[in-house]
C-alpha cells in the first residue's frame, strides 16, 4: 500500500503558519500579499508555505487580472485529513458516494461498445465514477512512468494527458519525478 501521501500531507501540515494560512483561507480566497499583512510575514515566505500547501493539493491558485488568489479546497483537506482513519475500514458517507446501480449505469452511457471512453463527463460524481473504474484495472503496487500510464490511457480515450492529470488530481494516483502508483483506495475521491 501506497502511504507516502498520505505521510507527506501530515508533515507538511505539522507547520505553525500553514495552519494559520488554512484558517485564513476557510474564510474565503486571499492573495499571497494579503495573507502576509494578516501573518506579519514577507511575501517570500508566505510564497514558500503555499507552495508546500499546493504541493499536497488543498490549495490552488485562481488568477483575476494581475492578481492570484489562493482558494482552500476544504473537501479535500477534509478527505486526506479523515484518510488515516478510513484506512483498512469502510468509507464514510460523502456527497459523492453512489450505489453500484449508478455507477454500472454512468459507465454504460459514457463508455462505447469497444470499451473506449465516448467523452470525459463534466459533471464530478460521473467523472469519478469513469475514472474509478479506468483505475480499478491498474495494479495496485506497481509504479508507472509516465510513457505507460500515458499508453494505458490512450487504450480508453485520446486525450490521456487530462485523465492522467486528473487521475492525480482526484487522489487515485500519486506521482513522484514523473513516476505514477495507484493511492489506497481510501484516498480515492468516490
Amino acid at each position: 500500500m501506497q502511504l507516502n501521501r498520505l505521510v507527506n500531507f501530515h508533515k507538511t501540515l505539522g507547520d505553525k503558519t500553514r495552519i494559520q494560512i488554512i484558517a485564513l483561507l476557510r474564510d474565503g480566497p486571499l492573495h499571497g500579499q494579503a495573507i502576509a499583512g494578516k501573518l506579519g510575514l514577507t511575501p517570500p515566505t508566505i510564497s514558500h508555505h503555499l507552495t508546500k500547501l499546493r504541493d499536497i493539493a488543498i490549495v490552488y491558485q485562481r488568477r483575476e487580472k494581475n492578481t492570484i488568489y489562493f482558494h482552500l479546497d476544504e473537501k479535500k483537506l477534509e478527505s486526506m485529513a479523515g484518510a488515516i482513519t478510513r484506512l483498512g475500514g469502510e468509507k464514510e458517507m460523502d456527497p459523492f458516494k453512489v450505489e453500484d446501480t449508478e455507477k454500472y449505469k454512468v459507465i454504460q452511457n459514457f463508455f462505447d461498445q469497444a470499451g473506449r471512453l465516448k467523452t470525459i463527463p463534466a459533471q464530478r460524481k460521473k467523472k469519478l465514477i469513469i475514472l474509478e473504474h479506468l483505475a480499478s484495472k491498474l495494479k495496485v503496487g506497481t509504479t508507472y512512468s509516465e510513457k505507460e500510464i500515458n499508453e494505458f490511457i490512450k487504450q480508453y480515450h485520446e486525450d490521456f494527458a487530462t485523465i492522467r492529470r486528473e487521475f492525480v488530481m482526484c487522489q487515485f494516483m500519486h506521482r513522484d519525478k514523473g513516476l505514477y502508483q495507484l493511492n489506497p483506495e481510501e484516498m480515492w475521491l468516490v
